[in-house]
C-alpha cells in the first residue's frame, strides 16, 4: 500500500513517502479500514518534532506520553473511511460499512486515558490507503458530509469536548476560548455554544469573522497587549466562568485573571509556550480551579457523534492534500494562517 512513515524526530524531512508498504491485516477483534481522509493535529507535529518533554528534562525528545517513541510509525490519526475487511469475532456484516475512528485505544475507565495508545502514535494511523484499528473504535456513520469533512471531527472535537465535561460548562455562563480559529478552539466555540455558553474568543484579526459564525459573541485580537482588559470590557460582571486554553505561553497569567471567583481554567494545549508563570495568590483567593485536560474519553467521542447527527456541528475543512505531499500539508499546518482543518487523501 501507498503511506507516508515518519522515520525519527525532527523536521518534515523525516516523513517518507512510500509505495511498497504492506498492507496491514485486522487481528482478532480488529477491523480493516480503506482510508478516504485523514486530518492533520497538532500531536502529529509534536511528535515528529519529539516536543512532549519529560518531567525530569523538559527538552528531551518524547512522544504525547513523554516515553521514547518507536519509529517508525505511520501517523494520522482522525480517520474517515469504509471496513473492508475484519478480523477474528467481528461479524462480516460490518463489511463495506463507512465509519468515523475514535483514534483514543483504551480499555476501562475514564482514569485510562491518561495512558492510552493514540492512533498515528503508538500504533500506525490514517496516512495511509489501510489501517487496522479495534472493532470498537470504529463508529458506523451515515452523513451527506465527505470523508475529508468526516475526518475534521475526532480529535478536535473529543478534546474540546472533554474540556467543557471537564470544567462542567453550564449554559449561560461565560467562556473565554483562545486559539479559537484553530482545530480544538474552533470546537470549543461551536460545542460551548451549542451547550448554551456565552462565548468569547480570541483569534487573529483576519480571522474574527469566521469565529463569530461559528457562534462567538465577541473576539479579541490575539496581537493585543491588554488581553485582561479587552476581555473585561466584554464581560459584564466579576468575570468569566471558565477559560478554555490550547496557547498559554505568556498570556497565562492574564487569563487567570479574568477568571471570576471560583472560575474554572481548562487547559488542553501550550502552543505559545508549555513553561508559565503566575501569581498563584491569584488562584487561592479567588478560589479558582485549575484543571488539566487531554484528547477525549469514549463517551466524549459519543457525544460530538450525537452532535453530528443532528447536524449541529459544522466541519470547517480549510484544505486537502494527496498523500503524498503530506510534508507540504504539515509546513502550512504550522503556519495557522487558515480557520478550521487540514486533511489528507490517499486517493
Amino acid at each position: 500500500m501507498r503511506g507516508v512513515l515518519l522515520t525519527g524526530f525532527g523536521g518534515p524531512e523525516m516523513l517518507e513517502y512510500r509505495e511498497d508498504l504492506p498492507d496491514p491485516f485486522p487481528g482478532p477483534g480488529e477491523v480493516l479500514v480503506r482510508v478516504g481522509a485523514t486530518a492533520l493535529n497538532n500531536t502529529d507535529i509534536w511528535t515528529r518534532e519529539g516536543s512532549y518533554g519529560s518531567a525530569e528534562d523538559p527538552g528531551s525528545s518524547a512522544g504525547w506520553r513523554r516515553e521514547p517513541l518507536s519509529f517508525p510509525r505511520i501517523q494520522g490519526a482522525d480517520v474517515a473511511g469504509y471496513i473492508d475487511l475484519v478480523g477474528e469475532g467481528v461479524p462480516t456484516s460490518r463489511v463495506g460499512e463507512r465509519v468515523l475512528v475514535d483514534p483514543m485505544l483504551y480499555r476501562g475507565g475514564e482514569r485510562e486515558l491518561v495512558h492510552t495508545d493514540y492512533l498515528g502514535s503508538e500504533r500506525d494511523g490514517g496516512f495511509a490507503e489501510l489501517v487496522t484499528i479495534p472493532a470498537g473504535n470504529a463508529h458506523a456513520v451515515d452523513s451527506v458530509l465527505s470523508d475529508a469533512e468526516l475526518a475534521t471531527f475526532p480529535t478536535a472535537y473529543s478534546t474540546a469536548m472533554r474540556m467543557l465535561n471537564r470544567a462542567a460548562l453550564r449554559p449561560g455562563e461565560t467562556i473565554l476560548v483562545t486559539g479559537a480559529s484553530g482545530g480544538v478552539g474552533s470546537a470549543l466555540v461551536q460545542l460551548a455554544s451549542a451547550r448554551g455558553a456565552d462565548v468569547v474568543a480570541v483569534a487573529g484579526r483576519t480571522k474574527h469573522e469566521q469565529v463569530r459564525a461559528l457562534g462567538a459573541r465577541a473576539v479579541v485580537d490575539r496581537a493585543t497587549s491588554q488581553l485582561g482588559e479587552d476581555v473585561r470590557g466584554l464581560v459584564p460582571g466579576d468575570g468569566v466562568d471558565v477559560v478554555a486554553d490550547v496557547v498559554a505561553g505568556g498570556s497565562f497569567a492574564e487569563l487567570l485573571n479574568v477568571l471570576g471567583p471560583l472560575g474554572r481554567y481548562v487547559v488542553a494545549g501550550a502552543i505559545a509556550g508549555p513553561l508559565v508563570q503566575a501569581d498563584l495568590r491569584t488562584v487561592y483567593l479567588n478560589q479558582l480551579q485549575l484543571i488539566g485536560s487531554s484528547f477525549g474519553t469514549h463517551q466524549d467521542f459519543t457525544q460530538v457523534l450525537a452532535h453530528l447527527a443532528t447536524g449541529q456541528l459544522r466541519p470547517l475543512l480549510a484544505a486537502t492534500y494527496p498523500l503524498h505531499e503530506l510534508r507540504l500539508a504539515q509546513q502550512h499546518f504550522v503556519s495557522k494562517d487558515f480557520v478550521g482543518k487540514l486533511v489528507v487523501t490517499p486517493r
